[in-house]
């Protein structure tokens, strides 16, 4: 593959992300009435809500939640009436085929499950990886994603700490990236918009000098630093380098699935590090269940889940992830048809009430990433049905613990567990910037000729 060098400038569309706003923000097939979600059981943390009442939704956006809304000609109604009507689940920890997928569609999937926010931590993503997951957006995904860098990827290049803070905060020089991290501009391009950077003891074991470096670009260039937290003596290194900077400690209940010490210890370790300031970290949905949910990953013993449930009822971790998919080849240690269940079974054994259960996977994970980027976009527009908020929802059958519906940017895009095909091009890509419906970057051709 080769460019020209008039073809390698920023693509169309790019250059709004930094605002967090791109072309094409309306769903070609979104109607011209709104959606209204009637008689549900909202339960929106964020706001305080905890009732009946009816959700309207107008475009992409939310129009607000009130008793008995009028339909107006136009509007499509949804009976909600005894089902949970939830701002739409943030997985800020899903294997979403690390963008090398090609035996299942863990995308998919996770929108069946009512994901309509994943973050792909791939510890093994290139700088490459954010225009891959630009193209897939252009061509059709059914939910908003984003994507993490590989901490060992980030330090592959020529470039010293301040240029790739530069490059992060969407300030670099291209010909300082030609020069020195790849010849590739649509590379250059799309590499900023990613919405952090993690590290894996179990793939690459990196330097002090570094882990201070990752350190040094992610707390000045407004990135989450997640860090693989299954070995607890990994997870005292990270942070005891960090020097007070962020870092987010990943699926901390692996520590207390016994690879690396005494399950106990182990995960009593982990926890003791986590301040709920500098130092957060998330529980992953699969291993609080009874019996160990979708059972193709790690087990966490029954004592160790008891540790769990107090670190939430305590406050001390705020957030559950699924890190999944199991079936994807590149998988997590758990599942996404593991977060409903576990998000109302927390609920069901009195660990949580259920609007602070719904919190660990809408508004939660939305104030920590926009509290590490520094965009409050995250907390004002994601994780909540407040007016103006973004039209992600998810409506749950609490008799089946499933998605009844799921409903990103506005566009219902599953039904009852099976994808919606008019939604396949509903979600946008994230990143620390906001989101952009559309990069153009699917559209370019492979070659340019002059």
């Amino acid at each position: 593959m080769y460019y020209q060098k008039d073809s390698v400038s920023q693509p169309q569309g790019l250059a709004s992300m930094y605002k967090g706003q791109g072309p094409g923000t309306e769903h070609p097939n979104a109607g011209h009435g709104r959606l209204v979600l009637r008689g549900g059981h909202v339960v929106d943390p964020k706001n305080g809500v905890d009732r009946i009442a009816d959700v309207t939704l107008c475009g992409q956006n939310v129009e607000g939640v009130s008793d008995g809304a009028q339909a107006m000609p136009g509007d499509a109604v949804v009976d909600c009436r005894g089902l949970l009507v939830l701002p739409g689940l943030i997985d800020m920890h899903v294997h979403l085929g690390d963008l090398f997928e090609i035996t299942t569609d863990p995308i998919f999937c996770a929108a069946q499950d009512g994901v309509t926010v994943g973050l792909s931590p791939g510890a093994g993503n290139t700088l490459m990886a954010p225009s891959l997951l630009g193209a897939e957006v252009d061509r059709g995904v059914p939910i908003n994603l984003g994507v993490y860098l590989g901490a060992a990827a980030v330090l592959a290049t020529c470039m010293d700490a301040d240029e790739l803070v530069q490059m992060f905060s969407g300030q670099a020089d291209p010909e300082l990236l030609a020069r020195k991290m790849t010849r590739n501009g649509i590379t250059n391009a799309t590499a900023p918009f990613v919405v952090g950077i993690k590290d894996h003891m179990g793939h690459f074991i990196m330097s002090d000098q570094d882990i201070d470096r990752v350190y040094d670009i992610t707390s000045r260039a407004g990135l989450v630093y997640m860090s693989h937290t299954q070995d607890p003596a990994h997870a005292e290194r990270m942070v005891a380098l960090s020097k007070g900077r962020p870092i987010h400690l990943a699926h901390a209940t692996a520590a207390g699935c016994g690879t690396h010490a005494i399950p106990e210890e182990g995960f009593r370790r982990v926890l003791d590090l986590i301040d709920d300031k500098q130092v957060t970290g998330e529980f992953v949905t699969t291993m609080l269940r009874p019996g160990g949910g979708c059972r193709e990953g790690l087990k966490l013993p029954e004592r160790c889940q008891e540790m769990a449930f107090q670190a939430l009822a305590d406050g001390k971790v705020k957030i559950l992830v699924s890190d999944g998919q199991n079936q994807a080849t590149m998988k997590g240690f758990g599942d996404t048809r593991d977060d409903i269940p576990a998000i109302l079974e927390l609920s069901e054994r009195g660990v949580l009430s259920l609007s602070d259960s719904v919190a660990c996977m809408t508004c939660n994970p939305a104030k920590l990433i926009a509290t590490r980027t520094g965009n409050p976009w995250w907390s004002e527009r994601m994780g909540n049905l407040s007016a103006g908020a973004l039209a992600n929802v998810t409506v749950v059958n609490p008799a089946t613990k499933r998605a009844t519906y799921t409903i990103v940017n506005g566009q219902i895009v599953s039904f009852e567990s099976r994808v919606v095909r008019r939604g396949m091009g509903a979600g946008g890509w994230v990143s620390r910037f906001g989101m952009a419906r559309r990069t153009s970057v699917g559209d370019l051709a492979m070659f340019s000729r002059a």
